[in-house]
């Protein structure tokens, strides 16, 4: 009876370390670095992990949401990877620091000039988004991985809402409330303008305090010296007077 408990003992346990020793199920999926603020600029992350053991990951498809054209998209060099932008004319355009925008990014893909993402690794890549939208609190992307054994991963089922993560879920890219100035995109735009005229202003300040600073030493050196001549010329009639 006893050797039976054991037995059955020994059967969950076991079952439970293989369980817990299965990896949980990685996805490409999307953050920023800081804040994604409505209606500014961000630097995002697209993060893809390779969860096969004898294929690598030699390309990667990141489409843009089409109810929310994003017009400005910059990559940052990845090494070992090449980019391309790809862009579509606008059914409505866009305004953007007073100028219409006729075009928006349509989707951004990387191909491996090398091994590409490895076995056991992952890779991040990065891209700067704007204007973000002021009236979505998420931005949805689809991805599309490609493996160099020709096998291809497509990460584009949205999350809705109350129910369990798809099997493979699109990155989604979660947004902040916009800033309290509420200028958005133009925020950052007039922000460092007003950094560089007050750096000016520091400049300057500091330059007159310096020009201040020395001709008050000049005046006390000029006071010293006057007044030594003056000693000098005084000491030297008393000499004179008493030889």
């Amino acid at each position: 009876m006893k050797a039976s408990r054991v037995s059955v003992v020994g059967g969950v346990a076991a079952s439970a370390v293989l369980l817990l020793s299965v990896p949980a199920f990685a996805h490409v999926s999307v953050t920023a670095e800081g804040e994604a603020a409505k209606g500014g600029y961000a630097t995002v992350n697209f993060k893809v992990p390779n969860e096969m053991d004898d294929a690598s990951t030699n390309k990667l498809e990141v489409s843009f949401p089409e109810d929310h054209p994003l017009a400005s998209v910059m990559t940052q060099p990845v090494p070992g990877w090449t980019a391309k932008v790809t862009k579509t004319k606008l059914d409505k355009p866009l305004e953007m620091h007073g100028e219409k925008i006729d075009e928006a990014v349509s989707k951004v893909t990387w191909t491996a000039d090398g091994k590409g993402v490895q076995p056991g690794t992952f890779q991040k890549f990065p891209l700067s988004l704007g204007a973000l939208p002021e009236d979505a609190d998420e931005l949805v992307f689809k991805a599309v991985q490609t493996y160099d054994n020709k096998e291809v991963v497509r990460w584009i089922e949205p999350q809705q809402k109350g129910q369990e993560e798809p099997e493979h879920p699109a990155p989604a890219l979660a947004l902040t409330a916009a800033s309290e100035d509420g200028h958005g995109a133009a925020a950052s735009h007039d922000d460092a303008k007003a950094d560089a005229k007050s750096d000016e202003k520091s400049e300057s300040a500091a330059s007159s305090d310096s020009s201040d600073s020395t001709a008050r030493v000049l005046g006390v050196v000029g006071i010293v010296v006057g007044a030594a001549g003056v000693a000098f010329g005084v000491l030297a009639g008393r000499r004179r007077a008493n030889s």
